[in-house]
Parts: structure tokens; C-alpha cells; sequence
């Protein structure tokens, strides 16, 4: 049941661009003693087996990794990974498509918060 919501709300969402997950409320906002690499391969390494194709872009010292949606593929970013660099670490933002949504997928959210400072 909790599967078949999931997927009418992921029906009923539309796509969501980049910029407007820019501007949706951050649902974790953290720093780490990782650098901006060793936090970027750290999600990498944790989505491996449910994401497709994390991509990856360069911003100023940091890192934005955009990460595809699991279920319908072509319709925009689930998940935007904002790594930027401070002092020997990083500061860290991640903005979830559905991020008021209760059944959303918390595999990235748990990735995120795994490679704050574990492995």
C-alpha cells in the first residue's frame, strides 16, 4: 500500500528542475571533517546499488552532486548534494524532492547522513 502512494505522488508531482529544489527548505544541513572528494565518493559509493548515474559538478572549492530519481527515470533531480568546502571539512545541504512528503525513499537522506562522518 505504502508503495502504491509512493508512486501516485511521484505521478502527481511533476518534474522538479534543479533550481527549484535550489530554492526548497534543506532537509539536512551539517558539517563533516571530510573533504568535499571524500564526501562526494562517500554518497557515491552508498547509491551505487539504487541511483543511477550520480552527476557531478564543480563549484568554487566544492561539490554538487544532482542525484536522479529511482523510480521514473527522465523526470528530473530526486535529490540535490551541495558539498561545499570549509576549513578541513565540509558543509553539507541536501534538498529532497518531496521533502514534506513522509513516504518519499529515505535512501539518500541515509547516505547523506552516513558519510558525515562514517563510512
Amino acid at each position: 500500500m505504502k508503495w502504491m502512494l509512493a508512486a501516485l505522488a511521484l505521478a502527481l508531482g511533476g518534474c522538479v528542475s534543479v533550481s527549484e529544489l535550489e530554492q526548497s527548505h534543506e532537509t539536512l544541513d551539517v558539517i563533516s571533517g571530510k573533504t568535499p572528494r571524500e564526501y562526494a565518493d562517500c554518497i557515491k559509493q552508498h547509491l551505487a546499488d539504487t541511483r543511477g548515474s550520480l552527476v557531478e559538478e564543480k563549484r568554487g572549492d566544492g561539490l554538487r552532486l544532482i542525484v536522479p530519481q529511482k523510480l521514473t527515470a527522465g523526470s528530473g533531480p530526486a535529490a540535490l548534494v551541495d558539498i561545499d568546502k570549509r576549513g578541513s571539512g565540509s558543509s553539507i545541504k541536501l534538498h529532497e524532492r518531496l521533502n514534506n512528503f513522509p513516504l518519499r525513499l529515505g535512501d539518500v537522506r541515509t547516505a547523506a547522513t552516513k558519510c558525515i562522518s562514517g563510512s
